[in-house]
């Protein structure tokens, strides 16, 4: 238990309470993780009108990453990897590219590419935990400060406002449903119903969902609520439906900027996590082995066929309420995911899921993006009265909503799209590196270091 300053009254070894309290622990884990890690799939869905990510995959995947996320750490760091939302920005975009390779694609054609981008994306953390081992990780820092990465997540949730206002309006009802539970939770939920407000949003709603449809009641344009078509086809146990991701420059360039905000969120959620836990992660096992578990599992998840993984904030709250500190109780919840990934007739139930319900949880879902990017500014305390930060600020900004086709050009015969992220993502590292008066040291405010990521819950 080196470099560790230990809190009073709690938990670091789970086995003082026996197994079967452990796996109760493991189970509680699993639901604080459940709901928003099978959004992600459900939401790509949408985007590949049904085409998208498998969420068998997305639960293996989960449960494999942590797995390998430990190995890497040591098994020191109390962290589960569940799906990142930080993608589902590239994702859309992916599934509406039709330049190129992609001008005759079905949607299901275009994933596996937009698979491939993720895997590249989580190889730039083994180059940031390289830089950040060989130089230190307040020089990287410097040119990764919350003036560019902040707006650069305000970015990636309004991009998506169209497409939760468009679910939402199959169905307002059912949406206002779902919207209105999630808040009620986030709000004035207590102990763990509050770490987990999307699960209970989409829990209930699909509740009144049931009811309406057992009511006779149909969505406004006379569809059924509910579709059960797929359920009663699916079988109880089943091997995920993995398939191999492939590469073209295009989809690399949109999903590989995404990263950038992804590696930001990694060095956030450490820092919350050694400040919950009392134990300084970002030096013993280092944030170098972090990155390199967090990038290898978002990697290998793509390779086959699922999201990208990021470190999950709903776990970290688990761990300030339950006082048990262990990574075996991790390691559990870990374990439950893969099992329950081998039931697709579970998982056919989860992608019944109604678009309005799915459209409710997207309106806040989106907007908390954007809003965690400006809390990352302000955590950070950005100061905007300084020209330097406004100009950096207003250019990502208008390039990231700005540039909604993208910029196309041709490489050696190849048509290649710069998406609306990645060119805000360039001039906004740019323009930090070259304007004089950069003052960012990252380790001087702890509390807005922990405030930098797209986590939905502190």
């Amino acid at each position: 238990m080196d470099n560790q300053e230990q809190k009073p009254g709690v938990i670091y070894d789970a086995r003082v309470l026996g197994k079967p309290k452990m796996l109760l622990l493991g189970l509680q884990h699993m639901f604080a993780m459940f709901g928003a890690t099978v959004l992600v799939p459900i939401l790509v869905n949408s985007y590949f009108h049904g085409e998208g990510l498998s969420v068998q995959v997305t639960l293996f995947m989960a449960g494999l990453g942590t797995l390998f996320f430990h190995l890497c750490s040591k098994f020191k760091v109390p962290a589960f990897l569940g799906s990142s939302f930080a993608f589902l920005g590239g994702f859309a975009t992916v599934a509406e590219l039709h330049t190129g390779i992609y001008e005759t694609m079905s949607y299901g054609e275009k994933l596996p590419y937009a698979c491939g981008g993720i895997v590249v994306a989580g190889l730039l953390y083994l180059i940031l935990a390289l830089v950040i081992k060989l130089v230190g990780v307040k020089r990287v820092m410097r040119y990764l400060p919350p003036v560019v990465t902040g707006p650069i997540i305000i970015c990636i949730g309004l991009s998506l406002a169209g497409s939760a206002v468009g679910n939402a309006s199959v169905n307002w009802f059912l949406a206002l449903i779902a919207l209105a539970t999630i808040i009620i939770f986030n709000v004035w939920g207590k102990g763990l119903f509050q770490i987990i407000p999307i699960l209970m949003g989409v829990v209930i709603s699909y509740g009144v969902a049931l009811l309406m449809q057992a009511a006779g009641v149909t969505n406004p344009d006379g569809s059924a609520v509910l579709d059960f078509t797929g359920m009663a086809q699916a079988s109880w146990v089943g091997i995920p439906p993995f398939q191999f991701c492939k590469f073209d420059l295009t989809a690399i360039l949109v999903m590989a900027p995404i990263a950038i905000a992804t590696m930001m969120e990694h060095i956030g959620d450490i820092s919350a996590i050694s400040a919950t836990v009392g134990q300084h992660f970002i030096e013993d096992p280092g944030l170098h082995r972090t990155l390199i578990g967090d990038g290898l599992a978002t990697s290998l998840s793509a390779l086959f066929g699922g999201p990208a993984n990021t470190t999950y904030g709903e776990n970290t709250g688990v761990l300030e309420i339950s006082h048990v500190y262990d990574p075996r109780v991790i390691r559990l919840a870990a374990v439950y995911a893969i099992l329950l990934s081998f039931v697709p007739k579970f998982a056919s139930v989860i992608s019944s899921l109604p678009s309005a319900i799915i459209g409710g949880v997207s309106c806040i879902l989106y907007g908390m993006i954007s809003a965690i990017g400006v809390r990352n500014v302000v955590e950070n305390r950005v100061d905007f009265a300084n020209s330097r930060n406004l100009i950096i600020a207003a250019v990502i900004l208008v390039c990231g909503l700005g540039f909604t086709g993208g910029i196309s050009f041709e490489v050696a015969g190849a048509t290649v799209t710069l998406t609306s992220l990645a060119i805000a993502s360039i001039a906004g590292i740019f323009l930090n590196a070259v304007l004089p008066g950069n003052d960012y040291e990252f380790g001087v405010n702890p509390r807005g270091d922990a405030m930098r990521g797209v986590s939905l819950k502190r």
